[in-house]
């Protein structure tokens, strides 16, 4: 479960207003990004620590740089498309790249942005969220200048209410509150100087998977480093479900579930079993906000037929998803008795299996990206 599927990158849109926090955030993520290869796409380097990027051999063909210009006006999806290619680009087979974060300028519009990402043609890719980042304390003020601000917290993933430390407890918690009824269904944690667990983004690789180059944590583990003192709580913004079943899903619960996922869960991935349904298949499931997506992948000889996820959000209630997650386990495989002849539970699973398979392939992406931003 190292990546939403074997053969796609997660291509992240960080967005915000003019000294929101965005770089910072940015920044954060490459010094801590837990050994994961990260590909960058900036308006510009002033404020990036390219010592970082150097070091872990990501300065030039894993960097893109738009110089002062905002990416959805300068380039078209097609333009992207060529940036994405020169990161998602295999060596020796190999992706080069865990993830790619598009940090937008200022100005840039989100939704957009959005559009180009859902619309690339790029293989080797798949959309890995919208994060909209927020000042805490200049929340109002950016409100009324750009009233703007609510649309793009409503077709966010996930909302970093970051600068938290700037405003005292209850402001905080009363401009968290706003966000959280502006978001809907998006995740909302609160952060200081964009610090963020890097695990509600993308996973993180073992750093000694890194051979012959220095991965970012190597670059800043010193004594001192008053940064990773403030990391060691990051869990906290977080929480998470891991769930494993040897009964296979019904299709039509699990997509009934996934569907009507609650608020604040942002992340879904994994694999799932769903029995007479697809016996020759897994379904790696990969779920970010409210956009989904499964991968059949045929089970290899042998191998243990199971059903693992794990699910990651803010604020969610652990226990029913758990139960919810239990709920969508088939009666027909777990051995209960359908009062119907031999064939039914096995008619049943392919029809039910149509809710899956809308979600397996690209559809029509005109359709898929309205659906997704408007």
């Amino acid at each position: 479960m190292s990546k939403a599927s074997p053969q796609q990158i997660p291509v992240v849109v960080l967005a915000g207003f003019l000294g929101s926090g965005k770089t910072t955030l940015l920044n954060h993520l490459l010094h801590r990004s837990g050994g994961t290869r990260i590909g960058a796409i900036v308006n510009d380097f002033g404020s990036i620590e390219i010592d970082a990027m150097a070091v872990a051999g990501q300065l030039g063909d894993s960097t893109v740089s738009l110089g002062n210009g905002c990416l959805c006006c300068a380039v078209d999806a097609s333009e992207l498309d060529v940036y994405l290619d020169k990161l998602t680009r295999p060596v020796n087979d190999v992706h080069a790249i865990d993830v790619i974060v598009i940090e937008a300028s200022g100005i840039a519009e989100p939704q957009e942005l959005v559009r180009m990402v859902l619309a690339s043609d790029n293989p080797r890719i798949v959309y890995g969220g919208l994060i909209e980042v927020v000042d805490t304390a200049e929340f109002d003020a950016t409100r009324e200048k750009h009233p703007e601000v609510d649309r793009h917290l409503g077709i966010a993933d996930l909302v970093v209410v970051n600068k938290g430390d700037r405003v005292g407890p209850d402001e905080r918690e009363r401009v968290l509150g706003v966000v959280r009824a502006a978001a809907g269904r998006a995740a909302v944690v609160s952060a200081s100087y964009g610090r963020i667990d890097p695990a509600l983004l993308f996973d993180c690789r073992p750093t000694e998977e890194r051979i012959g180059q220095l991965s970012f944590d190597d670059l800043h583990r010193h004594e001192g480093d008053s940064a990773g003192a403030h990391d060691g709580h990051l869990h906290a913004a977080y929480d998470s479900v891991a769930f494993t079943s040897d009964v296979p899903m019904d299709p039509r619960r699990l997509i009934a579930f996934l569907d009507s996922r609650p608020e604040g869960l942002y992340r879904i991935k994994g694999h799932v079993d769903f029995g007479a349904g697809d016996p020759g298949n897994q379904y790696v499931v990969h779920a970010v906000g409210r956009f989904l997506r499964f991968y059949p992948e045929p089970w290899q000889s042998g191998e243990e037929r199971l059903t693992q996820l794990v699910l990651i959000g803010s604020g969610i209630d652990t226990t029913a998803l758990r139960e919810q997650l239990d709920a969508a386990k088939s009666d027909a495989e777990s051995g209960a008795d359908s009062g119907a002849d031999s064939d039914a539970p096995h008619a049943a699973d392919e029809q039910g299996m149509w809710g899956v398979l809308r979600y397996v392939q690209d559809k029509g992406e005109a359709e898929e990206v309205a659906d997704y931003v408007l």
